[in-house]
């Protein structure tokens, strides 16, 4: 049997120590053939080995260097660190928000490459991460296809957002026409390159470790790109639709913080040694009274037009009133705030314990006192999925937009044939006169 020095990594193909020659065998021939079987055998299974690894034998990433800026040090330089940190996380804070709003006042198209920015940086510390964690073994082409596939991923869904919504402008464009007719087909060639080259690139001693990073790298793409995707998706909606949920995640993550800095006591979770019971419930409650608050002057759709309810029968008997007058958004956006404040937290939760896996802080040092881009949006993610989730159960009914889009560009038989049967089915509800023959 092979003798294996595990600690923390695998050993390279010159630590191996070769079996003793069996009794009577020669060299060369059959025997030496069998010889390299075994020896690629036992290979193969000292890699293999990496199954059994435990969390303490994953190799630690070193720390990152702290980046705040010198004139903050020296201003805080007479505090505590527990209250300096406060300090760089309340001034980063109020410099990203005063960003934010810079941009939602630059339009959509500029919320929209804010978007894409972020999945960037996102997709690249989490990438990062796993280069680390594996770089010792230089794996071929890891870091090089992980960026074409996000390309890749990215073309088809910037494309199908071109494809729904700009459908009218594209087809005036000649040279348009032939990339968002076929642009499944060319998003799933672009894709079918990458996972050729991938395996095409796989060597003997690394299988194991280039199939892990391939798993790894479409992981972080259903997490970064697709979630990314269903912001942009929810911004089409209405900019209230991106707002009220990015602005809940916020007002949460800032609230449960300051109630868990001045008030907790009681440990929430092992994950996340600093998170409080007074911190998230002191969070959900703040969340849900702020973001009821929310303010827009637009011209009011039926979601901003005041009603009146019908209150269940338990509700009369403690408010001792039948009817209440709402804006039909106030409902969706305690439905919203609760969910930021209540589910929102377990995606940093999980990104808590995505970082202790690996022995790591932060996932980068971006911000000063937050860490990467990660940290801040780890419940952002989460939360978008839930706000499209939302909207087309709840919200989004037929697009008359996007049927007669696809209308303009069928055939001219299928669009009187459509035609046709349309005609006869308002005529059968009486909505048009039935035309006389002559």
């Amino acid at each position: 049997m092979l003798e294996l020095r595990h600690r923390g990594s695998c050993p390279g193909p010159r630590e191996a120590v070769s079996p003793p020659p069996r009794e009577g065998e020669a060299a060369g021939g059959d025997h030496e053939t069998e010889s390299t079987s075994d020896k690629e055998t036992d290979i193969d299974d000292r890699y293999g080995d990496l199954d059994s690894r435990t969390d303490s034998d994953i190799p630690e990433i070193p720390p990152s260097s702290d980046r705040t800026p010198e004139i903050l040090k020296k201003a805080l330089s007479g505090l505590s660190s527990r209250w300096k940190n406060w300090w760089i996380r309340g001034i980063l804070t109020l410099t990203m928000i005063s960003l934010f709003f810079l941009i939602i006042y630059m339009g959509s198209f500029m919320l929209m490459l804010l978007v894409l920015g972020i999945q960037v940086k996102c997709f690249h510390e989490i990438i990062t991460i796993g280069y680390r964690v594996y770089h010792s073994y230089d794996l071929p082409w890891f870091r090089t296809l992980s960026w074409y596939f996000l390309l890749c991923v990215n073309y088809f869904f910037y494309g199908e957002t071109v494809a729904d919504y700009f459908a009218t402008f594209v087809q005036r464009e000649e040279q348009l026409q032939f990339l968002i007719r076929y642009h499944r087909f060319i998003s799933f060639a672009l894709y079918l390159a990458g996972f050729c080259v991938f395996v095409l690139s796989l060597v003997k001693k690394h299988y194991r470790l280039q199939f892990y990073m391939f798993a790894w790298t479409h992981v972080t793409l259903l997490i970064t790109v697709t979630q990314s995707h269903l912001v942009i998706q929810n911004l089409f909606e209405g900019m209230i639709w991106f707002l009220v949920p990015i602005s809940s995640v916020i007002c949460n993550d800032i609230t449960a913080y300051l109630f868990g800095f001045f008030f907790g006591r009681t440990p929430l979770i092992k994950l996340s040694p600093k998170k409080t019971w007074e911190g998230f419930i002191g969070g959900f409650f703040s969340t849900v009274v702020d973001v009821n608050s929310f303010v827009t002057e637009c011209e009011p759709s039926e979601l901003f037009q005041l009603q009146t309810y019908s209150l269940p029968p338990f509700l009369k008997a403690v408010l001792r009133q039948e009817r209440v007058s709402l804006y039909p958004f106030q409902i969706h956006s305690i439905a919203l705030s609760t969910f930021a404040s209540l589910i929102g937290p377990f995606g940093g939760f999980f990104a808590s314990g995505f970082k202790r896996a690996f022995k790591i802080k932060d996932f980068a040092n971006t911000i000063p006192g937050h860490g990467g881009i990660m940290d801040r949006f780890d419940c952002q993610y989460l939360m978008a999925t839930f706000v499209h989730v939302y909207i087309t159960s709840f919200i989004r009914g037929p697009n008359p937009s996007k049927v007669l889009q696809q209308l303009l560009v069928l055939q001219p038989e299928q669009q009187l044939n459509i035609y046709k049967t349309l005609k006869s089915h308002l005529i059968e509800k009486g909505i048009l006169q039935p035309t006389l023959k002559v």
